[in-house]
Parts: structure tokens; C-alpha cells; sequence
């Protein structure tokens, strides 16, 4: 039954695309205009240096020296937690790739792996401070609380899950790849994490300009641009940007704002599973943490928008 209902909707996702081509190429047309414009540039960098750093021997290096504060404040392992700062700088879903370069270099095991996801990704200043904050609501400032709110969620959240008994003995370094291979291999990497991120993207975006073409949004009585941003929000958080443009950044535009980027939206959430589809790894963690960052994101912010 399972399979048949499958491939039922698969049939009607077809004729759907099929007898809205001009919607959907519109949605696509749209969304790989973002993805151009914004996350290329913003995330592949961010891809290659990463897989690079890890196939370097970095992280274990660094972990040595992170080892103590990592495993007395979230119960992880030093080569694990730096995965946060990757996160934290590089943008959704960059905290996810890193775990799982470090899953796959032998660096940390599956349930490490799991409760580094509880935090660990996250969105970047690039989209939070310029889209955002700049962008939809004309204000650098709202930016730079979206995204210090945005972080003390992340943080908080690793401390409320954290789990005691975490390795805080140093590691013993072992050596890296050479850069002549290991460059390669990171850009041939970053192009495939990449491609697979603007796919998500785009096909959450041709969901969403379906639905709303065939007058869902209407009929679920979703007119305010703030429902709207709500919705397309849970789905993907590009379009969900695009629907608070002709908001203010008053506090609770700013916490609905970001709840929305704590959540990251269904397309985030793809992103990382198609990172970890090799490993049996759970992510009902993951979905946790965004949940939990989502709700603490938005108290956040809408406390300190009162002094914006």
C-alpha cells in the first residue's frame, strides 16, 4: 500500500508539472536565480575550505586544544565542535557537511554525530546580516540581532542537550592527506553538496508557487504577508524571506523572522539527510535542535528588538 500511494502521488506530481509548466518554470526560474545569487557564492567556498581543513587533519588537531571546553560544556568530543564555528560562519546546511566529513574521516561515531546535529547547523551571517536583515527588512542592525540571537540559540541549545561523560582527553594527531590530493577531492566534493543544496531549493520553491497557483494559500485563509512567511517557512526559508519584504522590523516581525531561520524549512532538512543517506544516521535529533533552536531564536530576538 505504502508503495502504491508513492507512486500514486509521483503520477500526480508529474501531471501537476505538467499542466502548470508555466508556473513551475516560473518557481524554478526564480529559485535558481537564488541559487546563483546567493548560495553559490556564499556556500561553495565555504564547502571546498571545510571538506579541505578535514581531510587536512585539522580538525583532530584543533581538537587536542578544544577538547576540555567541548566536553565540559556539551559532552562532545574538540574535533567534533568544530563543526559549531563552521556552522555558525558557513550557513545551513555547512554545520551538517562537517559532521559528516568528520563522520566519514573516523574523527567522531554515529551518536556523537547525532547530538552534534542537535546544534551545530546553522544559518550564516552572509544570508542573515545581507538577505535578511538588509535585504527584507532594510536594516543592517536587525540583521546582526537576527544573527546574534540566531547563535545564542545554537548555543544554548548544545548546553540544554548536552549530555554528560563527553571525551575531554586530548587526541593523539594523526596526519592528513596531502594537499595535492586533497584539494581535488574538495572541490570534487563541494560541487556535489552544493548542486544538491540548489536542488532542494528549487523543488520546495516549484511546491510552493503550485500551491499557491491553485489558490491553497487562499482557501487556508493565508492573505497577511506574515502567514505567508510562516508557511513558506516550514517548507523553505528563501521564499519565506521573500514574503517578509513588506514587513517592518518591529519585535515581533523579528522573532516570527527568526523562528522561521531557527526552523530552516523542510528543504534544509532534505539537505542534511541527503548528506548522511550513506550512514543509517538518525536525524530526529536534528529535527529537535531546529525545533528547539527555532522557539529560543525567537524569544530572543523579540527581547532584544525592544532596544533595536
Amino acid at each position: 500500500m505504502k508503495d502504491k500511494l508513492t507512486a500514486a502521488a509521483a503520477g500526480a506530481g508529474m501531471l501537476a508539472l505538467c499542466f502548470s509548466s508555466g508556473v513551475v518554470m516560473d518557481a524554478a526560474r526564480t529559485a535558481l536565480a537564488v541559487c546563483a545569487g546567493t548560495i553559490l557564492p556564499s556556500l561553495f567556498p565555504f564547502f571546498v575550505v571545510s571538506i579541505l581543513l578535514s581531510r587536512l587533519g585539522v580538525p583532530r588537531r584543533l581538537g587536542r586544544r578544544l577538547a576540555p571546553l567541548a566536553g565540559r560544556l556539551f559532552g562532545v568530543s574538540g574535533a567534533g565542535l568544530t563543526a559549531l564555528p563552521v556552522g555558525l560562519l558557513g550557513g545551513y546546511p555547512m554545520g551538517a557537511a562537517c559532521v559528516s566529513e568528520l563522520l566519514a574521516q573516523g574523527e567522531i561515531d554515529r551518536d556523537e554525530a547525532e547530538r552534534l546535529l542537535l546544534f551545530v547547523n546553522n544559518s550564516g551571517p552572509a544570508f542573515l546580516i545581507g538577505a535578511v536583515g538588509a535585504g527584507a527588512f532594510g536594516s543592517v542592525k536587525a540583521g546582526f540581532l537576527l544573527y546574534g540571537a540566531h547563535a545564542a540559540a545554537a548555543v544554548l541549545t548544545g548546553l540544554l542537550f548536552r549530555i554528560p561523560g563527553g571525551d575531554e582527553r586530548p587526541v593523539e594527531p594523526k596526519p592528513g592527506e596531502a594537499f595535492a590530493a586533497a584539494f581535488p577531492a574538495a572541490v570534487r566534493q563541494a560541487v556535489s553538496a552544493v548542486l544538491t543544496v540548489c536542488g532542494f531549493v528549487v523543488c520546495f520553491s516549484v511546491l510552493l508557487g503550485l500551491l499557491e497557483s491553485w489558490g491553497l494559500f487562499s482557501l487556508l485563509g493565508i492573505h497577511t504577508p506574515e502567514r505567508r512567511a510562516l508557511v513558506s517557512g516550514f517548507f523553505e526559508i528563501g521564499s519565506a524571506v521573500g514574503a517578509l519584504r513588506s514587513l517592518s522590523a518591529s519585535p515581533a516581525h523579528l522573532a516570527l523572522a527568526a523562528g522561521i531561520l531557527g526552523w530552516g524549512g523542510l528543504s534544509v532538512h532534505c539537505q542534511t539527510a541527503a548528506l548522511f543517506c550513506d550512514s543509517e544516521l538518525s536525524l530526529r535529533r536534528h529535527a529537535l535542535g531546529r525545533l528547539c533552536s527555532a522557539l529560543l531564536s525567537a524569544l530572543i530576538a523579540g527581547a532584544l528588538a525592544h532596544w533595536l
